[in-house]
């Protein structure tokens, strides 16, 4: 039975798509299907355009924590469209440690890091120490999102191999990362597997989704399978 709705609820399940919501929950297990509206991501971002600015969406960001999965994402990609930095990263910083499922954290990527790589460089570090699932997925992800093109920063690998964890979400976000590094600077990348500074389990799986990539080339498929661990 539904709760008495905000208006921002009553206007996500005006957007409700119960075939998509099964279809959906089956990718998130760790959040229950009972909190999940069954919102269809361009429709969530066009509510999210709708919202934007308003002081509808300014209240909505203070009510924490949600009741719905579709209101986590509604809240990274109201977010996502801040314009002040330093407000951004106030907003994350209170927002991320809710975050319950891969889908919600990677969903958020905001244009506006593109100019401030260097402080966001340092408030990942932060994160990176965080004790919070999702907020270290979130830094990992936002180094493999702007750290590894035409900003690379060899130090980043180092930060990366040097998180231990537990957490299968965060795991398979360091084998995405060194998977994606491989493909974007190999040689930076390539020494990190050859001297085995991933744990084993984390090691074959940045294998895996290497050899997964149209990005490598078959050469070096050959090689990297042969760097498997046991």
């Amino acid at each position: 039975m539904r709760t008495m709705e905000t208006e921002i609820q009553a206007r996500l399940f005006a957007l409700q798509d119960l075939k998509y919501r099964d279809f959906n929950s089956k990718l998130i297990p760790t959040v229950d299907k009972a909190t999940v509206i069954g919102v269809r991501t361009p429709a969530l971002r066009a509510l999210t355009r709708e919202l934007s600015g308003t002081a509808e969406a300014t209240a909505f960001l203070t009510q924490l924590p949600h009741q719905y999965y579709e209101e986590n994402n509604l809240h990274g990609f109201l977010l996502e469209r801040m314009k002040d930095y330093d407000k951004l990263i106030a907003g994350l910083d209170i927002f991320l440690p809710y975050i319950d499922n891969w889908a919600t954290c990677d969903l958020i990527s905001p244009k506006i890091f593109k100019k401030h790589l260097p402080e966001l460089y340092e408030k990942i570090k932060c994160w990176l120490q965080s004790e919070h699932t999702y907020t270290v997925r979130f830094g990992i992800e936002m180094l493999m999102s702007f750290y590894l093109d035409d900003a690379f920063v060899p130090e980043a690998l180092e930060l990366v191999a040097a998180v231990r964890s537990e957490e299968y979400y965060v795991n398979m976000m360091i084998a995405w990362y060194f998977a994606t590094a491989l493909a974007k600077q190999y040689s930076a990348a390539i020494p990190y597997l050859q001297s085995n500074r991933l744990d084993s389990w984390t090691h074959n799986k940045t294998i895996q989704k290497a050899i997964e990539s149209y990005r490598i080339s078959d050469e070096t498929k050959t090689y990297l399978r042969g760097l498997k661990r046991k």
